[in-house]
């Protein structure tokens, strides 16, 4: 872990690291909110839309501070900044419509305000308990399809991404910033699939081509998969299992779709080496390129836990495991 401090000059330490993000942003009612048909459902079909949950002020906020990064007026050590891959060399696409997507915001405390909000918080600790970490933070900005389809996002489980456990204490929480309909590439999902295993993913044969780290569901029939397509308001905000089968299609419109999203776990999950599992080509991907963004020599190769360990937040209670 000491290897990727280097990346980021605020820690000097590793307990200076831990120390500055091992503090909950806020305290929260114990106060029930799921009712017991909300708690059915989820059980029943692996995710829970919430209506108008989340306000215009704080989603235009979120916004504003999308623009200023995709502008470069701020950057943000730790935090990755993606193009899609059909016009990631394009010289005639800049700023806000170029960046497709901003993953690990969790290093920026406006953007953070998300993944603490109290109307998003509640649910998740209902749900998956008190002790919670920020795993993994997106801002999604679906671009208008060039045409190749790589707009769409080939169907997965998160958990494939996440080399932690148990399973049942991870939640997603996914709001739309805008109306999401089919037109423009909403969230597509396979009602009660949650209670399948973890199934093998890998990178979609795609003419078009595929966005990095885009993998798939592998050896699965589409027109036969029962998609359920999650058509939302501004502010609507859906919560979802690591284990539900989702993807999201093309964005037929000419605006830009965008979504923010965080990832929590209990803070009482462990870590796993997945060596030899269905997820080990993940790890090895993942490893290669932070090895070769830092600049590690072959001695000191990066973990892809000590990766997560960085790119991760307390929320609320203790940082006990993660």
């Amino acid at each position: 872990m000491r290897n990727l401090l280097n990346l980021y000059p605020r820690y000097k330490s590793v307990s200076f690291f831990l120390r500055n993000i091992n503090t909950s942003c806020s305290v929260f009612s114990n106060k029930s909110i799921l009712t017991s048909d909300q708690i059915s459902e989820y059980e029943k079909n692996g995710f829970l839309v919430i209506k108008n949950l989340i306000s215009d002020e704080n989603i235009e906020k979120f916004k504003r501070r999308f623009q200023k990064i995709c502008s470069e007026k701020i950057r943000i050590p730790g935090m990755t900044v993606m193009k899609d891959v059909s016009i990631a060399k394009s010289e005639f696409v800049e700023g806000e419509k170029a960046i497709t997507k901003v993953q690990d915001f969790c290093y920026d405390d406006e953007l953070f305000a998300y993944c603490c909000l109290p109307e998003v918080v509640q649910y998740v600790k209902e749900l998956i308990g008190p002790n919670l970490m920020a795993m993994h933070t997106m801002l999604i900005n679906k671009p208008p399809d060039t045409g190749n389809l790589t707009s769409r996002h080939p169907l997965h489980q998160d958990l494939y991404y996440f080399p932690f456990r148990p399973a049942e204490k991870i939640l997603a929480s996914w709001t739309a910033m805008e109306k999401i309909t089919e037109e423009n590439g909403c969230l597509e999902v396979i009602p009660g699939s949650h209670k399948t295993e973890l199934l093998e993913h890998g990178y979609p044969k795609w003419e078009g081509g595929v966005n990095k780290m885009y993998y798939g569901i592998q050896n699965i029939d589409v027109k036969k998969a029962n998609l359920v397509p999650l058509v939302m308001n501004k502010g609507d905000t859906v919560f979802f299992s690591p284990l539900l089968i989702h993807g999201s299609g093309v964005n037929r419109s000419n605006g830009f779709r965008k979504a923010i999203s965080c990832h929590y776990a209990a803070s009482e999950c462990e870590y796993i080496d997945v060596t030899g599992t269905i997820q080990e080509a993940f790890k090895k991907e993942v490893e290669q390129i932070a090895n070769k963004k830092f600049g590690l020599p072959s001695d000191q190769k990066v973990d892809i836990n000590d990766i997560w360990r960085l790119k991760s937040r307390l929320v609320s209670g203790k940082r006990i495991n993660l």
